[in-house]
């Protein structure tokens, strides 16, 4: 959180609404790359000669506040980007504590006087160990056991993912609550992540926190050491070994994959990546499953459709036909499927002309109709007999 001081010192929510991460990115050194347009603007660094430096990209998302350097998964905001890459700003000194760089930072670029002061020096922080499932105090959601469902119902009621939604998918999701040295706990939402070759091992969790009362915000992640790179979050739920799977749909997140099923409710091999798609997660499945189709359910911005290109790319070289990987974002004006199931439109696919031509809430709802007509009928049937 933001250092803590006089009433009128701005926090970072302050930080937040007021700074683009364009701002940050150039201050940081790096400079648009025109060459890929204004849509969906990335910024790059250039050597002494005015050449740009391989590798080192970030494409800017959500309207200026995030921004993520392919292939890796982790998206930044103002706040996360100026703690990851201290480096890269003047304020930094050894030992100064990541929160008094930051509002040292965003200060100065809000051309807001900062009370000068020593900086508190900090530990620097030990490289993190890798994933193990051992440090995890594990709850499972038991289909039979009302009271074991009880402790999910705050992760999903604001996803509006319903009851038959998670008895669909119990076995891939639970609550993780990690060991500290501090004494604290904290749980979070956790979807095992696993290797394609290796399914049954554990690797990593996708993780989302518990959102606040409003159902705004909850921290969204991967746990400390997870094999990010290679580890997917596979929900098979065919029945059948993951190389003999016909239909595989990818996601960016668990949540995602949740929606689409509850939208439409048909037992596939369900993926999440947990954010930006790599080119380790994509071979991995794919060179297990090379008689599926793969269907594509990126998020509907000019990220996902990226990602899309990407996937397609790889897949080609692995030798998979195109008609066998196809994009499949939601119809209409929903950036993504958890919109689509909260009828939530975008307004900014709808400034960009998107046509708003369906409408996931008349959807599902003619969908439960028909369920009621069909149980009705089945009714009148036993009754008859």
């Amino acid at each position: 959180m933001a250092e803590k001081g006089k009433a009128n010192e701005l926090t970072y929510d302050d930080f937040l609404d007021r700074l683009s991460i364009q701002e940050v990115l150039v201050d940081a050194g790096y400079h648009l790359n025109k060459r890929d347009g204004l849509r969906y603007p990335s910024y790059v660094r250039t050597d002494s000669e005015g050449r740009r430096v391989r590798g080192d990209k970030f494409i800017v998302t959500q309207n200026g506040k995030c921004c993520f350097q392919p292939p890796q998964q982790k998206v930044y905001n103002v706040i996360s980007f100026i703690k990851e890459h201290p480096e890269m700003f003047s304020e930094n000194k050894a030992g100064m504590s990541p929160d008094r760089l930051v509002n040292l930072v965003c200060n100065r670029l809000l051309n807001q006087p900062i009370e000068d002061r020593p900086s508190k020096i900090v530990e620097p922080r030990k490289d993190s160990k890798p994933f193990n499932l051992n440090d995890y105090d594990i709850h499972k959601f038991n289909p039979q056991d009302r009271e074991t469902q009880k402790k999910f119902y705050p992760y999903f009621k604001f996803r509006g993912i319903d009851l038959y939604t998670q008895y669909a998918f119990h076995r891939h999701f639970c609550l993780a609550t990690k060991h500290r040295t501090d004494g604290l706990t904290f749980a979070n939402l956790a979807f095992p992540l696993v290797l394609p070759m290796a399914p049954d091992k554990t690797v990593g969790f996708e993780e989302r926190g518990r959102p606040k009362m409003d159902g705004s915000g909850g921290y969204k992640g991967k746990a400390e050491g997870s094999n990010s790179s290679e580890g997917l979050w596979i929900a098979n739920l065919t029945g059948k070994p993951l190389e003999k799977a016909n239909e595989i749909v990818w996601f960016e997140s668990a949540y995602d994959a949740m929606s689409e099923y509850q939208i439409n409710p048909v037992k596939m091999v369900y993926v999440s990546t947990g954010g930006t798609p790599t080119e380790g997660q994509m071979r991995g499945l794919l060179s297990v499953t090379p008689n599926a189709r793969h269907y594509l359910g990126f998020d509907k911005d000019d990220a996902g459709r990226q990602f899309v290109a990407n996937f397609r790319k790889v897949a080609t070289e692995m030798g998979f036909r195109h008609e066998h990987v196809q994009a499949y974002h939601p119809l209409g004006c929903y950036k993504d499927w958890n919109d689509a199931l909260l009828n939530k439109k975008s307004a900014e696919l709808i400034a960009k002309g998107e046509p708003d031509t369906f409408d996931y809430a008349e959807f599902i709802a003619a969908g439960k109709a028909e369920k009621q007509r069909e149980k009705e009928e089945k009714n009148t049937y036993h009754r008859s007999v």
